[in-house]
């Protein structure tokens, strides 16, 4: 905006904005003076704060303290007295605060949406259960399952008979002591659950220096990468319709989630392994990836019409409940994508450009380096 304010009186308006990306309505709209609103004027009908008062202290009498606005209303009209209607009464009380239910209402808090970021593996995993139909009807067995928020890698696993604490609490001990995770380290989230927040397994996160944190009652938004995790492992061809034992389902189990930790390509992590970017391996296969697309890219630059390709990037950070981008000034706020609200990957290659648009005046545009040039005059 104060580019313009500089360079349009010399180079024109128009095609400044243009050369900027900025739309001239909106340049055109902060220049336009704003103007003072009056104060709105009191009501002809409204009551003065005598009589506000008056009312206010007719319904303090000791006569009509415990009566309901409407027989209060009622009683002064048969005194010949009136103050003011039933509804300004009721106006007059709740202006007061002293407009409440008469029984205890059940007030449910308000829960915050949980905000946590990743920026390295064993920083913050991801718990939940999800039931396997068994051979008969209303026959389940439940698999337990942590997962590495920043590289989805599955740290741990089980098939279970039922939904136990204990049976939590043994997965979660073994699996940090697999990791070597150490005391203010890690952060551990799940939902709701009964085995997700019970005392056993609140006092062994304790013990272990482990914070944890749960999903708003409700809300399977505030636990996506665990939901994700489960739809990949329940949309494989081979998983079954129903599982015949308990022995089959860890079978199936022990098949998937080595094929998913070591050769699935995930798409949340520029299409390398989870084991790839949990251990950090990722960062050479990246390097040996650009280096074959730079040599196909030699051999055939004619079916490249963008440039040389270069693979995709790594995760950076990973974020459950980013918090909303907001933009100082007279922008707007500008909500951040499904896709950006769940991993936020950088690119240091990317760049942004001014698109000039389709309003196009008709003096030419200028380009960046023109107002550059100008500027330096």
């Amino acid at each position: 905006m104060r580019t313009v304010i500089e360079l349009g009186p010399r180079l024109g308006v128009a095609p400044t904005c243009v050369a900027l990306g900025l739309a001239r309505a909106s340049f055109y709209r902060q220049q336009r003076p704003r103007l003072e609103r009056r104060p709105r004027p009191a009501p002809p009908r409204a009551l003065t704060t005598g009589d506000r008062q008056a009312v206010l202290d007719t319904l303090h009498e000791p006569r009509f303290v415990d009566l309901a606005p409407a027989e209060v209303y009622a009683t002064l009209l048969d005194e010949g007295c009136y103050l003011g209607s039933e509804r300004t009464f009721y106006r007059v009380l709740a202006a007061n605060a002293e407009v409440r239910e008469r029984r205890d209402q059940l007030r449910h808090p308000r829960y915050a949406a949980p905000e946590l970021l990743a920026t390295r593996p064993n920083q913050l995993w991801s718990w939940d259960i999800t039931r396997l139909l068994g051979p008969t009807k209303w026959t389940y067995y439940y698999l337990y399952v942590l997962l590495d928020v920043f590289s989805r890698y599955v740290v741990g696993w089980t098939v279970a008979l039922r939904e136990l604490a204990a049976i939590a609490e043994q997965l979660i001990a073994e699996s940090c002591a697999r990791q070597c995770i150490m005391p203010g380290q890690l952060t551990v989230h799940a939902d709701r659950g009964a085995a997700m927040i019970s005392k056993p397994v609140a006092l062994l996160l304790a013990d272990l220096g482990v914070t944890k944190t749960h999903s708003r009652p409700h809300v399977s938004n505030d636990n996506p990468f665990s939901e994700s995790q489960f739809k990949t492992f329940k949309y494989r061809p081979d998983f079954p319709e129903r599982f015949g034992s308990v022995e089959h389902a860890r079978a199936h189990g022990g098949d998937f989630f080595p094929w998913y930790n070591t050769e699935h390509h995930h798409v949340g992590l520029g299409l390398f392994t989870p084991h790839d970017v949990h251990y950090g391996l990722a960062v050479a296969k990246r390097e040996q990836r650009a280096a074959v697309l730079a040599e196909a890219f030699a051999r055939h630059p004619e079916r490249f019409p963008n440039g040389c390709p270069v693979p995709r990037p790594l995760p950076t950070a990973v974020w459950i409940n980013p918090p909303k981008a907001r933009i100082v000034g007279d922008e707007a706020e500008n909500p951040m994508t499904q896709e950006s609200s769940e991993d936020a990957i950088v690119d240091p290659e990317a760049s942004l450009e001014a698109d000039p648009g389709l309003d196009q005046p008709e003096s030419p545009s200028l380009t960046l380096e023109e107002l550059c040039m100008a500027a330096a005059q």
